[in-house]
């Protein structure tokens, strides 16, 4: 079985992402000919054609469609393992937590507690994101992050459930929905709806915000509406209201971490999670 060189997938992953061998070969700081040379012999060695090479144009096979998916997983992994590494050997360790402002349920003070009465419990530090924290967690950036399910990929990710949530339409107080009881996700047509980083710009969605005040302020300004976790109405501003959303999809909030972690303080503060959310929801035993 052929075994590949990371210095190789970092060559076919600039070719495959350019499609020019002249912009990946400066991009890796390089000419061009060892570039071509190292890809024909990765193609010889796997016995398969990785590129279709035309007078104007080089295009990915079938095959190099794959294998450049499969760069960039090991890349990333690699890239993450050196970071945790270089983590792991702080002289000052502490435990990276990623959070989305007022997205944690309001479980986040009794869990610290509970985990800093640990044995060998670390400082957590604490990174504030709308973006997508899971990213950080596959780069090696935290140790553990909040998330909520239905919403982002959780492949390569290891989770425990915290917290299940109804969710809640937030509005002004002078919003034509404001009065009413209950509404449903069809009455919200229409409404510009939060664009968190990374959505496309267009469609429904208003300015992109990034963090939790923000958010709200703009929503005062009638500038947008948000649907919620319902622990958010703990939050709110005086000059919002909160109203229940019939059909919206539960939300579960969930501590995350990457598969296959060792550590015993990230170990720990699981365990201090899943005892907090577990005597939050009356389900401790």
């Amino acid at each position: 079985m052929e075994s590949l060189e990371v210095r190789e997938l970092v060559y076919f992953t600039a070719v495959a992402e350019e499609l020019h061998f002249g912009r990946a070969a400066a991009r890796l700081g390089m000419t061009q000919p060892p570039l071509s040379r190292a890809i024909q012999q990765l193609e010889r060695r796997l016995g398969v054609a990785l590129l279709q090479r035309g007078s104007r144009r080089v295009a990915l096979t079938e095959a190099g469609a794959v294998l450049l998916r499969e760069s960039r997983t090991v890349l990333d992994a690699a890239s993450a393992a050196a970071r945790r590494t270089q983590r792991a050997g702080r002289t000052d360790p502490h435990l990276v937590l990623v959070i989305k402002p007022g997205g944690d349920g309001g479980l986040l003070p009794a869990i610290l507690d509970a985990y800093q009465a640990e044995p060998g419990a670390l400082p957590v530090e604490l990174v504030c994101s709308f973006g997508e924290r899971e990213t950080l967690l596959r780069e090696g950036r935290a140790d553990a992050a909040l998330l909520h399910r239905p919403h982002p990929d959780l492949t390569g990710l290891d989770t425990q459930d915290l917290l299940t949530e109804t969710q809640l339409l937030v509005i002004p107080r002078s919003h034509r929905l404001a009065g009413r009881t209950r509404v449903s996700l069809n009455d919200l047509a229409g409404e510009p709806l939060p664009r968190w980083p990374g959505t496309p710009e267009g469609g429904s969605h208003g300015p992109e915000v990034h963090d939790l005040g923000q958010l709200l302020h703009l929503i005062a300004l009638r500038r947008m509406v948000a649907v919620l976790p319902s622990s958010i109405r703990n939050q709110l501003r005086d000059d919002l209201v909160a109203v229940p959303v019939d059909d919206a999809e539960p939300t579960t909030l969930v501590l995350a971490w990457p598969e296959r972690a060792t550590s015993p303080a990230l170990a720990a503060f699981v365990r201090a999670a899943a005892a907090v959310a577990a005597k939050a929801t009356g389900h401790d035993g």
